[in-house]
């Protein structure tokens, strides 16, 4: 496979960490050519430059059209606020690219349905950045819970906590306003709702609280503007095969900076894991005498595929973007058609459908099925 032209659209927190992936996933992997990093798009011309040079990109923009016309793009990843992601996403697949766009996928559901009818019509490879799944911690969590390690699962509880909007007297942002979507819950709860799609397969059914902290916040420029969407979230769930869960998301949370608490009880154990120490989980087993059992914690380590690509001895830790860097190989793998792990806009539409199921069961005030 020829070496992939790479166009990015959007250089903040998750454009960078997208710049370090296509950078680094042929010295990780190895087996990939290294992708060409073509051109970078920023809304600021002389921005644009300054990242263009930094993340080592060949050509910089303005204007994103000029890059998803750019005969020499391959692949876009799209890095921009939630907003702009379907005109993005649709003008790219149109124009023949594949597409690597963050999470949520939009926030009118209807704009998520184009997208995916873009995709399927293009035939392009299209997926979603929800790098948390490609956890080798996680992994094997998948393979435990495959094989019976815990026996049969019956209930799930998730809890997804930041802090960023905790204090009252943060500045009014484009994450408040309602264009960004419903809050909390299609902002970051979707990151919790990919890994419960990963280890046990779509929600079937919600019933969901939701509520905002602070009822307005300080402008720049003087005066206060009224919160127009909810912070933090509470959803009773139902998954298949009869599994109960909870799911609770606060993006308002006092001490908490990338918390996704994950417990998973089973009828002859249980697994509890923590992004905020995400190269450890807990296990318990109910076998033996009982009064040695108890949770054990395992720490990540090459015998927790792809962690040897990265380093050699356990114990030492991943981060963030390394996760990246793993989903960046996984979508290089879709595109030359090998069997992949990664969220494509089929599954992302379906996180999207819980979300909104969700929002709709805070409105009317009762349990949403989901199709």
């Amino acid at each position: 496979m020829k070496a992939l032209g790479i166009g990015l659209i959007g250089t903040g927190y998750m454009g960078k960490c997208h710049a370090l992936a296509w950078n680094a996933v042929k010295t990780v992997f190895g087996d990939v050519e290294r992708p060409r990093l073509v051109h970078l798009a920023e809304a600021n011309a002389e921005l644009a430059e300054k990242r263009a040079s930094e993340f080592g990109f060949e050509k910089a923009t303005a204007d994103w059209r000029r890059l998803i016309a750019d005969p020499e793009v391959d692949v876009v990843s799209i890095t921009t606020p939630n907003q702009f992601h379907a005109e993005m996403a649709i003008a790219a697949l149109e124009a023949g690219k594949h597409v690597w766009c963050e999470k949520p996928m939009a926030p009118a559901y209807a704009d998520a349905e184009r997208m995916l009818e873009t995709a399927r019509a293009s035939g392009k490879i299209a997926v979603l950045g929800y790098n948390y799944i490609q956890n080798p911690i996680i992994r094997h969590i998948k393979a435990l819970i495959e094989e019976g390690a815990i026996g049969a699962v019956n209930h799930i509880r998730v809890e997804m906590d930041e802090d960023f909007m905790a204090d009252p007297d943060v500045f009014f942002y484009w994450k408040s306003e309602l264009s960004a979507g419903y809050g909390a819950l299609d902002d970051f709860a979707v990151h919790p709702l990919s890994l419960l799609w990963y280890l046990f397969g779509h929600v079937e059914a919600v019933i969901t609280d939701m509520v905002k902290p602070y009822a307005s916040r300080p402008l720049k420029e003087g005066g206060r503007r009224d919160v127009e969407n909810h912070d933090a979230a509470n959803v009773l769930m139902r998954l298949g095969g009869g599994i109960s869960a909870v799911l609770m998301a606060n993006r308002a949370a006092w001490g908490r900076k990338g918390r996704i608490a994950l417990q998973i009880f089973g009828s002859n154990g249980a697994i509890t894991y923590d992004q905020e120490r995400m190269n450890e989980f807990e296990l318990y087993q109910a076998e033996g005498r009982g009064s040695e059992q108890g949770f054990r914690k395992i720490l990540a380590g090459p015998a927790h595929l792809p962690y040897d690509r990265f380093i050699p001895a356990p114990g030492h830790g991943l981060g963030f973007n390394d996760l990246k860097i793993i989903e960046c190989r996984e979508l290089i793998r879709a595109i030359s058609g090998e069997p992949s792990s990664i969220v494509t806009f089929e599954d992302g539409l379906r996180i999207e459908k819980s979300v909104h199921a969700m929002a709709q069961s805070f409105h009317e005030r009762r349990w949403i099925e989901i199709d």
